[in-house]
């Protein structure tokens, strides 16, 4: 390991290139000292922000301390990777009848591709130091504080939709970072440029950004459509129009979004049947067809039942005599989360059929939930 800084500062910039070299976009180093917004964490959760994702809660200790993830660790090498897809990220809002799929899910998840990139690079540096070295590398896998720690290492900042912005790639960045055993200078972090400007604040559906830079998951549209295995709550159904895997709403507002370029990653690019989806596609799909077609995908991982009560949803909200046949199908449905929002989606379409449907489901549903439900979609 050199010891002089002009020695350390050469390494680091040669990572740097080797990185780049192997299709990262901005690439910064951090120090292995806690980010300076961890403290946030700790009032974060207490507020109960994190919803039901437990998860959030447990290894607090080392999200706010990257130190306890590695012993020996002398620095943190923060990796971003671009993943604009090609043309319009969020064609379905000016659809209703479309399937509305936030854009990093459209085709294949990012974590193993990344990972086998990061893992290349691993071979690299191992080679410009001819000898191994000690490292983990994370990608949204671990106890990890991601966007404060790629802050700290100047690339870029947490803006007031609580998302990183970088001045090149705007918020389409994914994350990954090395944990090197190297003790490296680390890069000076940069300024925020949100200024006054609040459009993402504005453009939150559910008013999820109230106080800016901080996200209220239990009142996000992406929590609710991705993460929640709850109901959906009625007071945000609306605001869901035919968003049924996640919400780009104030991703793609965003003024630092619209001159970035599209990744050259052509794996980022939308699957063909996620390029113009329409929901009546995927009413109907059993569960070995849900997992064939949404293979690889964060779609996948989520699960049909979700996937199915965020349908219902969506057609409910489209509110056309078309969406009938999906919905009664999915009322029939023998789980008793997707049929209770059938019955939600089946009293917003103008049918005498919806009606009767509802009325004779009534009769015979024993599940205490779908019958709330139907009693609230005949009033």
């Amino acid at each position: 390991m050199p010891h002089s800084n002009n020695q350390r500062a050469k390494l680091k910039e040669q990572l740097r290139r080797i990185a780049l070299d192997e299709g990262f976009s901005p690439v910064a180093f951090a120090s292995p000292q806690k980010p300076p917004q961890g403290e946030f964490l700790t009032k974060w959760l207490k507020n109960g922000s994190h919803g039901d994702m437990e998860w959030m809660a447990k290894n607090q200790e080392k999200r706010q301390d990257p130190n306890l993830l590695m012993p020996g660790l002398g620095s943190i090498m923060v990796l971003g990777l671009n993943y604009r897809p090609q043309g319009n990220h969020s064609p379905y809002l000016n659809d209703p009848a479309a399937l509305g799929v936030s854009a990093y899910a459209r085709n294949v998840e990012y974590q193993g591709f990344i990972k086998k990139k990061l893992k290349k690079l691993a071979q690299q540096i191992e080679k410009l130091l001819g000898r191994r070295i000690d490292g983990r590398i994370f990608v949204d896998t671990a106890p990890v504080l991601e966007k404060p720690i790629a802050a700290s290492a100047g690339l870029g900042w947490q803006g007031k939709n609580s998302l990183l912005v970088n001045r090149n790639y705007g918020c389409w960045l994914f994350l990954a970072e090395f944990f090197l055993e190297l003790d490296l200078p680390p890069d000076p972090p940069s300024k925020e440029h949100c200024g006054t400007c609040n459009r993402c604040q504005k453009a939150c559906p559910t008013n999820a950004l109230n106080t800016p830079w901080q996200l209220d998951a239990k009142e996000c549209l992406a929590y609710f459509t991705i993460e929640s295995s709850a109901p959906i709550p009625h007071k945000h159904r609306k605001a869901m129009g035919n968003r049924v895997f996640g919400c780009d709403d104030c991703l793609t507002i965003c003024p630092w979004n619209r001159f970035t370029p599209q990744s050259s990653e052509t794996i980022f690019n939308p699957r063909p049947i996620l390029k113009a989806p329409k929901l009546l596609e995927f009413a109907f799909l059993d569960d070995a067809k849900f997992r064939t077609t949404f293979s690889k995908s964060a779609i996948k991982r989520t699960g049909r039942i979700k996937f199915m009560r965020n349908l219902a949803i969506a057609l409910g909200n489209w509110g056309n005599i078309a969406a009938l046949p999906a919905l009664k199908h999915l009322f029939n449905d023998e789980n008793p989360l997707i049929r209770g929002h059938a019955a939600w989606g089946l009293g917003q379409i103008p049918s005498e059929h919806a009606i009767d449907l509802l009325k004779k489901a009534e009769k015979n549903e024993e599940d205490q939930t779908v019958l709330e439900e139907i009693c609230i979609a005949l009033r």
